[in-house]
């Protein structure tokens, strides 16, 4: 470009200066003729700028040329990625509705299944009152049968009673059977519905985390799971009824420490954890132990249940309502640190329904332990989901507690996290507990039994 400009700007020069010289020659020598052709020097200048011009254009020409051919490829690798892209998301959104439809499907199989479990129970119920009145029928039966055969002035209907009796215990064997069997298809029922359940939250967890790879929008909540108390194996079930609770269990047959169920005040029977110490027994509504079970969970969870009766678990604010209105209770709290120290502290409570978020008020306190909850104060249970009044202690610490008017540092529900912190909020998250000294502390274990005061009341 530059050799242009000097050849435009030259030649223009050298035609100017021809010309003078003609008007000078022609003014001094008015009778010599004009030369027809350019002279050899201006000539060769000319023909040097024109060169050196084509060399600059063919240049200019290959540069262009590799340039456009660069250009046409990144082109065709664009085309070429967003054809795959365009692939891709049709594949995802292909996948994304055969996970909806077999999400649509489990869920339909699992309210068939609810529905039938439900009805299972139902008969199972109505097949135990029928069982308790037929072999209470078969009681009387059976003494009548006694006396009559201890009255009899002759041996002749002695084969007529002994027929009799043994139809009785075959029917009474048919209907243990017909129980066995009924119990057998509800457990099966049970485990069905459990593995739905469970694969369902493998679809759910599946679809969350498509569509964080596929959105641009913030991060959420860490997404929580619905976690539900595990349906154990019913034992000790009186012919009389269900007990109300660990101690009445104790009272009437004695047991080991083990999974039972109850039914306090006649409502819904389910099963419970029974801790066998000083002879008796202490249900069990809270246990921590080994960080299996994220106790970061909804106020629904809070209040019906979840985790595992033989692991980490907590009971469900709901049952232990129905347990502690049936009397008066005391509230025992086990800790165990990470030097397998062990305390314990017992409080005199009274805890309050689901319309007051289970209000508590302790008094009382007894044990080798520092305190867990304020006494004389009323304490309300509040989840990350759920905040009773001003109260925002939950979300700042992990897990569903019971609050007074500003937040606490003993939380027996935080995050499970080992020794050693690195902060003192991280320090904060875990199960923490600030003893008197003012001295925070990391726990490795804890547990929450209830027991009643005065164990005549159920009798």
């Amino acid at each position: 470009m530059y050799t242009i400009k000097l050849f435009l700007i030259i030649v223009p020069l050298v035609l100017s200066s021809r010309a003078n010289q003609g008007n000078l020659s022609s003014d001094s020598k008015p009778s010599e003729p004009k030369p027809k052709f350019a002279n050899l020097e201006e000539v060769k200048l000319i023909a040097n700028g024109l060169l050196q011009l084509g060399h600059s254009l063919k240049d200019l020409a290959h540069k262009t040329k590799s340039e456009m051919n660069d250009i046409f490829k990144k082109l065709n690798i664009f085309d070429q990625s967003f054809y795959d892209l365009s692939l891709q998301t049709n594949e995802i959104k292909k996948e994304e509705k055969e996970l909806r439809r077999t999400t649509s499907k489990l869920q339909v199989k699992n309210e068939e299944v609810k529905n039938m479990s439900l009805q299972l129970n139902l008969k199972l119920e109505s097949l135990l009152e029928e069982k308790f009145l037929l072999q209470q029928k078969v009681r009387y039966l059976e003494e009548q049968l006694t006396n009559l055969i201890q009255n009899q002035p002759d041996n002749q209907d002695q084969p007529e009673v002994t027929s009799l009796k043994t139809f009785v215990e075959q029917q009474d064997n048919s209907i243990k059977d017909l129980l066995q069997t009924v119990e057998e298809q509800y457990k099966q029922l049970n485990h069905q519905h459990s593995e739905i359940k469970e694969i369902e939250n493998q679809l759910r967890r599946t679809s969350i985390q498509e569509l964080k790879e596929n959105s641009l929008s913030s991060k959420p909540r860490a997404p929580r799971t619905t976690p539900t108390l595990q349906l154990n194996e019913t034992k000790n079930v009186e012919e009389d009824g269900l007990p109300g609770d660990c101690s009445a269990i104790h009272k009437r047959s004695g047991h080991r420490s083990g999974i039972y169920a109850i039914r306090p005040n006649n409502s819904q029977a389910f099963n419970v954890y029974c801790d066998v110490k000083s002879g008796s027994s202490w249900t069990t509504i809270q246990h921590r132990r080994d960080g299996s079970q994220n106790f970061n969970e909804t106020w629904e969870n809070y209040k019906h249940g979840f985790g595992k009766l033989d692991g980490e678990f907590w009971l469900g604010l709901e049952k232990i309502h129905s347990i502690v209105k049936q009397s008066n209770y005391i509230l025992r709290i086990e800790l165990e640190d990470w030097k397998d120290n062990k305390y314990h502290v017992e409080y005199s409570f009274h805890l309050g329904n689901h319309e007051t978020n289970y209000m508590l008020h302790l008094a009382q306190m007894t044990g080798n332990g520092p305190k867990v909850f304020p006494e004389h104060k009323d304490l309300v249970f509040s989840t990350w989901d759920h905040r009773a009044g001003h109260l925002n202690c939950s979300e700042g610490y992990s897990g569903g507690w019971w609050w007074h008017d500003v937040s606490d540092e003993n939380t027996l529900n935080g995050k499970y996290k080992k020794p050693r912190a690195k902060s003192k909020t991280e320090k904060r998250r875990g199960i923490c507990w600030r003893s008197q000294n003012g001295k925070l502390y990391s726990i490795k274990s804890t547990k929450m039994l209830i027991h009643p005061k005065n164990l005549e009341s159920f009798e």
